[in-house]
């Protein structure tokens, strides 16, 4: 069997990437089809660790800008708290699709709900995944105004992860909207310093800035193609690697 270049791994999933060829919520075949891939890489023997999103339920954000008149909008702290329930409603979905093949998950969360899942502790966390268990966090960092992408680049931190994997449902760094663009150039590679200058939507500056200072390299990749993370996992080259 191939080895993994890879042994510990942090995978942030997007909430596009839940929405498949729906326009927005959960798409079961979506969902399903990542849950294979992280067994794929499961059995190989990596150890995973996923940050769920939640921008295909709600974003906090969105909610807390409103419309241009300024009716109906929402709190910012309010609006966060929600996005953060989005993510565990994802989380929640993910598990059940991870069971069902035969892989051992915790649902983790910086929120506390303790009759649906478990309080995100960095020890325990570790402890999950030295037992071969899938940890699946949620509530992004608990706190307001941080995005899950600064949850995820926080986590793979503090659990000693040796790569961000970035699922999106576009495959790679652009330097224009792809879909809006079709001349838009991808990135094959990228430093810290040049996703901040150009101001590439890769994370926002925060979870960018906690990599580079602590020298972990990001993968953006397409998620909904099925066996790329696998593939990435085993040393392939595919969308687009941020380091230094």
């Amino acid at each position: 069997m191939p080895k993994p270049i890879y042994q510990k791994i942090l995978l942030k999933i997007s909430g596009e990437s839940l929405i498949g060829n729906k326009e927005f919520g959960m798409d079961p075949q979506a969902r399903v089809s990542i849950a294979q891939q992280i067994k794929e890489v499961k059995d190989l023997g990596a150890s995973v660790a996923v940050v769920m999103g939640g921008g295909n339920i709600f974003r906090g954000l969105s909610a807390s800008v409103g419309d241009p008149s300024g009716e109906g909008c929402m709190d910012r702290v309010s609006a966060d708290y929600m996005g953060m329930l989005a993510t565990l409603i994802n989380a929640l979905a993910l598990q059940d699709s991870l069971e069902k093949l035969g892989v051992f998950t915790r649902v983790m969360t910086s929120v506390r709900t303790e009759a649906v899942a478990e309080p995100y502790i960095r020890r325990r966390a570790i402890r999950h995944m030295e037992k071969g268990r899938v940890i699946l966090l949620a509530g992004g960092t608990g706190n307001p105004y941080f995005t899950t992408d600064t949850a995820a680049a926080l986590r793979a931190v503090e659990i000693g992860a040796e790569v961000v994997m970035k699922g999106t449902k576009v495959d790679g760094v652009y330097d224009d909207d792809p879909v809006k663009n079709p001349s838009a150039k991808k990135f094959d590679s990228l430093t810290y310093m040049e996703v901040i200058k150009k101001r590439l939507k890769v994370m926002d500056t925060t979870a960018i800035s906690l990599c580079m200072d602590n020298k972990l390299p990001i993968i953006v990749f397409n998620l909904q193609t099925k066996g790329n993370l696998k593939k990435i996992v085993l040393g392939e080259k595919i969308g687009t690697v941020v380091k230094d």
